[in-house]
């Protein structure tokens, strides 16, 4: 039942293209996928791990910016640009990792909230590199195997197969024993102490390994915008994937992926029609937040469960 439904949402998502009618339908998909890749990655820390980070968005825009400043200053190709992002990407997510798991809780949220800020600020003030607030424009995408990614159909199909990959290694990697350990540690950590696991490790691991994740997103980004600037750091970013986290469904595979299609949607077609946007969005994250307090999927979820017992 579950691999037919999969396979029937595969077929609409390929086919999307040609039945939406328009450009701005295809670009708009395309940004949803954007962001649910980002809120994948985000949410490993927050609902497998346990730590819930105010950051994440200095891996996206460290990505970007290293893959825009190399391709326009230096001239260096879209393939090098990108492997030398992600791998400025792991280092910073690395070291940010030795410095933010030192504390767990509201003092871990505070640490990565203060460690984006630096980045944000760097951003913003160091302009002979980042542009400062004008950031850096005419970027180019790239095209693979001779594909133009030029085209919105053709982007979109790309950004399909890159979400589809990163979905499916996320989700290989939380099912796997090491993937158990993650919800252990942020379940029963001190028993795991107990059973000799390194506790520490484990969450560093994940720490590094969603803000690489975060950085392919952030990779994406930048091919889609064609632009880069310090917003993309910036705290309301960061706060707004994990508002897609949470509203979504937390500790899910798909929560964070339904997170990023209401929020984007707000975003794009509500701000249409209403000005003041943004508090709409906060309505109706109360609204989740009353009644479905574990996110849109598990409140789908409850109620399946509930006709079930009903119907039996």
């Amino acid at each position: 039942m579950k691999r037919g439904l999969l396979a029937a949402m595969l077929a609409v998502l390929l086919a999307l293209p040609w039945w939406t009618g328009g450009i701005y339908y295809t670009n708009l998909a395309s940004q949803i996928l954007i962001a649910a890749m980002f809120a994948l990655s985000l949410n490993l820390l927050v609902g497998y791990a346990g730590l819930t980070s105010l950051g994440h968005a200095g891996y996206l825009g460290i990505s970007a910016y290293a893959s825009g400043w190399l391709t326009t200053h230096l001239g260096w190709g879209q393939l090098p640009s990108a492997a030398v992002a992600l791998a400025s990407a792991t280092v910073l997510a690395g070291v940010f990792g030795l410095i933010a798991l030192r504390a767990t809780g509201i003092s871990f949220l505070m640490i990565t909230l203060a460690l984006g800020q630096v980045l944000w600020g760097l951003a913003y003030r160091w302009t002979s590199v980042t542009g400062g607030d004008n950031g850096i424009s005419g970027l180019k995408r790239p095209s693979p195997l001779g594909i133009n990614l030029g085209d919105p159909d053709n982007f979109y199909l790309f950004t399909l197969l890159v979400f589809l990959l990163l979905w499916g290694a996320i989700a290989v990697w939380v099912r796997s024993p090491f993937g158990a350990s993650i919800r252990a540690s942020r379940d029963q950590p001190r028993r795991m102490l107990a059973l000799g696991y390194n506790v520490w490790l484990i969450r560093w691991i994940t720490f590094v390994a969603s803000g690489v994740l975060g950085s392919v997103a952030g990779l994406m980004y930048v091919y889609y915008h064609q632009f880069i600037s310090p917003h993309s750091l910036s705290l309301a970013n960061s706060a707004e994937m994990l508002l897609m986290v949470i509203a979504g469904g937390a500790g899910t595979l798909t929560g964070p992926v339904v997170g990023a299609a209401l929020v984007v949607l707000l975003k794009n077609v509500a701000s249409a029609y209403v000005d003041r946007w943004t508090m709409l969005l906060g309505v109706v994250f109360i609204l989740i937040v009353m009644f479905v307090p574990g996110g849109i999927v598990a409140g789908i979820a409850r109620l399946r469960r509930r006709r079930t017992r009903k119907a039996a």
